[in-house]
């Protein structure tokens, strides 16, 4: 992969992993380092031997402990949609990747860094991570996403308490209100990660690429039903699915 200024990247057995490297600004999402990390997860969809995506934060401390807030100083209205419209449109790119990406929260994860985490398909958190959205603490509202992501998956009353209150959660309370799927040790974050890929890894990869963009259209209207029947259909259409029943028929593991 190419070289990036404010991130890191790996390529191993399959899985591509991005670190966001700006420790010593507690990995804050400026605008160069949200450019980069929309190129980075561009060219690991592009590239054929990655199979899946993790993105974390270097260091103990932050997964990316909010904006560059300097970055916002003299905004108007219109500068302002526009920095929000740039978010939006790399945290879309995230959620709608074909391929599992996984945020390995190694610590602070708040404002556009909780909204970055929750652009991911799955959350794996250390016990130290922290998750929020406190930017009403600056007279904001979260604007990359996080208005509607925290609702979807914490639901809309606690939701909105969150935004409105600035309160931080723990990995735990973060855990039990759905926002993260485990809670490990630091020293095994990354490894957590790597297992559940690892088992990811051996599915259909085309119906992994369905799956998301069918639960992607979940909005609680007919819309997702609409999107699974159609990505349901398109399996039909893949050579994968061949191999699936015949391993199945066969009692074998299927080879995709």
């Amino acid at each position: 992969m190419k070289t990036y200024e404010n991130l890191k990247t790996v390529i191993e057995n399959g899985i591509c992993t991005i670190t966001i490297n700006r420790p010593d600004k507690m990995n804050a999402l400026n605008r160069q380092t949200i450019e980069e990390i929309w190129e980075a997860v561009k060219e690991a969809n592009g590239d054929e031997s990655v199979f899946s995506i993790i993105i974390t934060g270097e260091g103990p401390k932050a997964f990316a402990a909010g904006a560059d807030i300097k970055e916002f100083l003299g905004l108007t209205k219109e500068q302002g949609m526009k920095m929000a419209k740039a978010g939006h449109d790399v945290f879309f790119s995230i959620e709608s990747s074909p391929k599992p990406v996984i945020a390995a929260v190694n610590g602070f994860a708040l404002g556009g860094g909780c909204e970055l985490a929750m652009a991911c398909h799955l959350r794996v958190a250390s016990e130290n991570a922290r998750f929020g959205q406190p930017e009403v603490n600056l007279g904001l509202i979260p604007g990359y996403g996080g208005t509607q992501r925290l609702i979807k998956y914490v639901g809309r009353s606690k939701g909105l308490e969150l935004m409105m209150t600035a309160e931080m959660l723990n990995a735990q309370q973060a855990l039990e209100l759905g926002l993260v799927n485990y809670v490990v040790p630091q020293d095994t974050l990354l490894a957590k990660c790597k297992e559940i890929l690892e088992v990811i890894k051996t599915k259909s990869p085309f119906a992994i690429g369905a799956a998301i963009r069918a639960a992607n259209a979940y909005d609680g209207t007919m819309k997702g039903y609409e999107a699974e029947l159609t990505e349901f259909g398109k399996c039909f259409a893949s050579e994968e699915i061949k191999e699936g029943i015949n391993a199945f028929l066969e009692k074998r593991k299927a080879k995709f």
